[in-house]
């Protein structure tokens, strides 16, 4: 019982933050999405499920599937090229790590939004990259490598790489390269022990990656809205636009409910199945 309440004591003030920070504007946000719009902007004082037949319009589905593939697109190029990173940063000599790790995080020091409106100036039309693009012939004379989705796919793996390097290598430090080296002398190929030996073994840095990067992916809005353009808009735009410019927040928080629940149903069903198993 010593035990229980001195480990219930130390928890206490990260469930105390938590259920305030997060748990509590969660259930507002959920409270909120079931009133009505008042006119004049703002919550109104009826309880409707009117704010959820949204979902049922074209343009809020077109959306939403953009949305969801853009999150995946970017999720699967950020794991995919922040493998050989973790695998290198891991391979290298222990006194080498801690500097290229440095590496990693410094673009962390610099701001945000200034590093997104970098990449405003480096895809602009009249930048020298779109130029090149001209020259060689991959880009048309009227065409723009700024507002359309792959813009945002592009921005968005740049911001979410160092999330998707930190915990692969985490879980790569940890692996055992020896196996790597008996399973070639068994005579498995390097492609073969990398795809059945290392990423088993890395199992759940990877899955930490795709969570890490695939869950703020699915309410970003800063980098849609100022690489995407028309064509490059997702759900957090909407959202935006609906709490700041519109002031319907009973729509925003509709939106917001059902963006959370879409974050949390695979979350939740994954825990059931890894406590489910023996």
């Amino acid at each position: 019982m010593r035990k229980t309440r001195q480990e219930i004591l130390a928890t206490l003030p990260s469930f105390g933050w938590l259920g305030v920070f997060v748990l509590l504007p969660t259930l507002l946000v959920l409270a909120i999405a079931f009133r009505s719009t008042d006119p004049a902007g703002g919550i109104g004082p009826e309880w409707t499920l009117s704010q959820f037949v949204i979902f049922g319009s074209r343009s809020i589905l077109v959306l939403l599937w953009r949305t969801l593939w853009i999150s995946a697109l970017t999720t699967l190029l950020c794991v995919v090229l922040a493998l050989p990173v973790a695998w290198c940063i891991a391979r290298t000599r222990k006194e080498w790590r801690p500097r290229l790790l440095l590496l990693v995080i410094v673009p962390f020091w610099t701001n945000f939004l200034i590093r997104v409106f970098a990449w405003n100036q480096i895809l602009h039309s009249e930048g020298m990259l779109a130029g090149l693009f001209r020259t060689l012939g991959l880009l048309g004379r009227n065409d723009s490598l700024l507002f359309n989705p792959g813009a945002v796919v592009v921005v968005s793996v740049y911001t979410f790489m160092p999330f998707a390097i930190l915990p692969l290598y985490a879980a790569a430090e940890k692996f055992d390269f020896g196996l790597l080296d008996a399973a070639r002398d068994l005579g498995a190929s390097a492609f073969r022990a990398f795809w059945s030996v290392f990423l088993p073994g890395i199992r759940k840095g990877i899955t930490t990656a795709v969570a890490i990067v695939f869950v703020p992916m699915l309410g970003s809005y800063v980098v849609p809205d100022l690489v995407g353009g028309t064509d490059g808009q997702m759900i957090g735009n909407k959202i935006a636009q609906r709490n700041f410019a519109d002031r319907n927040l009973p729509s925003a928080s509709a939106m917001s409910a059902i963006l959370t629940l879409a974050v949390l149903t695979p979350l939740l069903l994954r825990r059931r199945e890894t406590r489910e198993k023996p």
